[in-house]
């Protein structure tokens, strides 16, 4: 009885210490047990319910995974449980001193110590995964500031690739300001040429009413028994004629001389006027206007009295003119035609420039390509140097940059 006592007189020496652990377990405090006792059915592995968790590394190493274990709610459980069991093992342990049973005594401290086990495998798991976490959180961090370093350098990449679109779009803004500006020009070079284009024709057009209106005055002329040698002297005198029809060109001369007395250029709508083919049409449709004008006033200084009286027996067409009024005859329609050429003409320089001027070449003056042509062609200007201007036929126009050459008969420069 005694040598029973005394054997289990050795687990009962450390009872103090025991019940003092045990008091703490029962204020939730861990308490810890040799690390060479086994694991029983109780523990909670680490293996068992911990999980791989993939964080990167951004500085383009292979991803490494971290070993967590996630406190869930059958864990929590199995702590109470074992908590519990520890509390009932204890109160078993206090029932076995009264009345006082080695056995039981036995028995029980070997439960208390079975759940002690378990809450230091607890623990033990929990201070490992603390750590772990620790490392990962430790990790993250690291990582997060890999990834604030990449971003500031991709913020300021950013700036920059902004800053060059900035440059770009202000380059492109620039440029197609500068294409505007380029097709608005374009378009100005191609409206003059169009216009410059519209005002050599007229030009042509005038040259040629001209010719055409001096025809019927030089064959009325003849009709009526006119001396054409002493007109044209009256008209250029002391000029020699390479061939005696040129002589045609000394009443061309002066017809335009008197179309173009004091004609004033201004920039006059002739978009009606031009669409009547019958200069007669537009005269009687606009009886007041500036080219009917025009028309009466030419036909009053181009036609001299005696002429009129002369070709046609009286002055009934002058009468009209002077009433305002423009007959219907064949003659006055051929001058007609001549006048809405010529005013047309000036209309054009006007609108092209309004600084735009007629310029007339003086008698004797040398020849010049820039600025003259010859009326009778190419076969005079082959000694240029020695030709001079005898008289105009068309007076020339200086347009902004154009020319536009008057049109003169030459002869050999007298010495």
């Amino acid at each position: 009885m005694e040598n029973a006592v005394a054997k289990t007189s050795s687990p009962s020496s450390n009872l103090s210490e025991i019940i003092s652990k045990l008091a703490k377990v029962c204020k939730f405090r861990s308490i810890g047990v040799f690390p060479d006792q086994k694991p029983n059915s109780n523990e909670i592995l680490v293996d068992d319910k911990a999980k791989e968790t993939e964080v990167c590394d951004f500085n383009h190493k292979p991803f490494t995974k971290f070993r967590t274990f996630r406190w869930g709610d059958d864990e929590i459980s199995k702590l109470f449980d074992i908590v519990s069991a520890l509390k009932l093992a204890y109160v078993e342990f206090q029932q076995a001193h009264l009345p006082y049973d080695p056995d039981k005594i036995i028995e029980a401290d070997n439960l208390v110590v079975s759940q002690l086990e378990a809450l230091r495998r607890i623990k033990r798991l929990y201070l490992k995964t603390k750590q772990l976490n620790a490392k990962k959180t430790e990790f993250a961090a690291s990582c997060l500031n890999g990834l604030r370093d990449e971003i500031e350098v991709n913020e300021k990449e950013l700036e920059k690739l902004k800053a060059q679109v900035r440059a770009k779009e202000s380059e492109i803004h620039s440029l197609k300001e500068r294409l505007d500006c380029l097709v608005a020009e374009n378009r100005k070079h191609e409206e003059r040429i169009v216009s410059v284009s519209s005002f050599e024709f007229a030009f042509r057009a005038a040259s040629k009413a001209v010719h055409d209106f001096s025809k019927p005055l030089i064959t009325l002329m003849k009709a009526t028994d006119w001396n054409l040698d002493k007109a044209v002297e009256s008209i250029v005198g002391n000029v020699t004629f390479a061939k005696t029809s040129d002589k045609k060109y000394a009443f061309e001369s002066y017809i335009v001389r008197r179309m173009f007395q004091g004609i004033k250029l201004n920039p006059f709508d002739v978009t009606e006027l031009m669409s009547f083919d019958d200069p007669l049409d537009a005269l009687t449709t606009f009886p007041n206007s500036a080219f009917s004008r025009f028309c009466g006033q030419k036909y009053l200084l181009v036609v001299h009295p005696s002429m009129e009286a002369s070709f046609f027996g009286n002055l009934d067409m002058r009468g009209l003119v002077l009433l305002g009024k423009h007959p219907r005859t064949m003659f006055y329609h051929i001058f007609a035609k001549m006048a809405k050429w010529v005013w047309i003409l000036g209309s054009f320089a006007a609108s092209l420039d309004l600084k735009a001027k007629i310029f007339v070449v003086r008698r004797g003056t040398r020849f010049s390509g820039v600025y003259m042509e010859s009326v009778v062609g190419d076969e005079k200007e082959e000694g240029q140097g020695d030709l001079s201007v005898e008289f105009i036929t068309m007076p020339g126009f200086k347009i902004g940059d154009s020319v536009f050459k008057s049109q003169v008969y030459l002869s050999k420069a007298k010495e």
